[in-house]
C-alpha cells in the first residue's frame, strides 16, 4: 500500500539513532503502513483489538508497580515485575507526551511463558496498533501479548 508523507516522516523518526540507539524497525524493510496493516490483520484474526491489548498491558503494569523492582503475585497465576530507569522518550508518532522508561515483565505461570514490554509499547499498541518492526530488539508479537496476557475479546 502507498505510504502517506506523514507515515514516511514517522518512519524516519523510527530509524536507529534518531530517538533511540537501535530504533524501532529492526531489520524490517517494509514501509510502516505495511507493518501496521500486517499487525492489525493478526489482531483482528484473533478477535481482539489494539485497545484491549493495551488495557491488559496497562493492567499488569499498574498492578506490578506496587512492587517496584520485585516480582509480585497478580491474580491467580501471574508474577509481575516493573522496573523504572531514569529518563523519558518522545514517541516517533509525535504528540506532546514523553514516555517514562518503565519495563514490565509479566510471567504467566500457567503457561510457563513471560513477556517484557515498556510504557512506550502500551502507547504504541493503544494509539497506533504498532508493535515494532520485525528484527527489532524490542519487537513484541501481538499474538504473544494476546496469549500470555490472556487478552479477552471485546464484547
Amino acid at each position: 500500500m502507498k505510504q502517506s508523507p506523514l507515515l514516511q516522516h514517522i518512519q524516519q523518526q523510527m530509524k536507529p539513532g534518531v530517538i533511540t540507539l537501535d530504533g524501532f524497525l529492526g531489520t524490517d524493510e517494509r514501509n510502516l503502513i505495511d507493518i501496521l496493516i500486517d499487525d492489525d490483520g493478526t489482531v483482528r484474526r484473533l478477535g481482539r483489538t489494539h485497545r484491549a491489548i493495551a488495557r491488559r498491558m496497562q493492567y499488569f503494569r499498574d498492578a506490578g508497580y506496587e512492587g517496584l523492582g520485585e516480582f509480585i503475585k497478580v491474580d491467580d497465576y501471574y508474577e509481575v515485575r516493573v522496573d523504572s530507569v531514569r529518563g523519558k522518550l518522545p514517541s516517533p508518532f509525535g504528540g506532546p507526551a514523553l514516555y517514562q522508561k518503565v519495563n514490565s515483565i509479566v510471567r504467566n505461570l500457567k503457561l510457563g511463558r513471560e513477556i517484557v514490554y515498556t510504557d512506550m509499547h502500551i502507547h504504541f499498541a493503544r494509539d497506533h496498533g504498532f508493535y515494532e518492526g520485525k528484527g527489532s530488539l524490542f519487537r513484541i508479537e501481538p499474538e504473544d501479548l494476546i496469549t500470555i496476557l490472556e487478552v479477552p475479546p471485546e464484547a
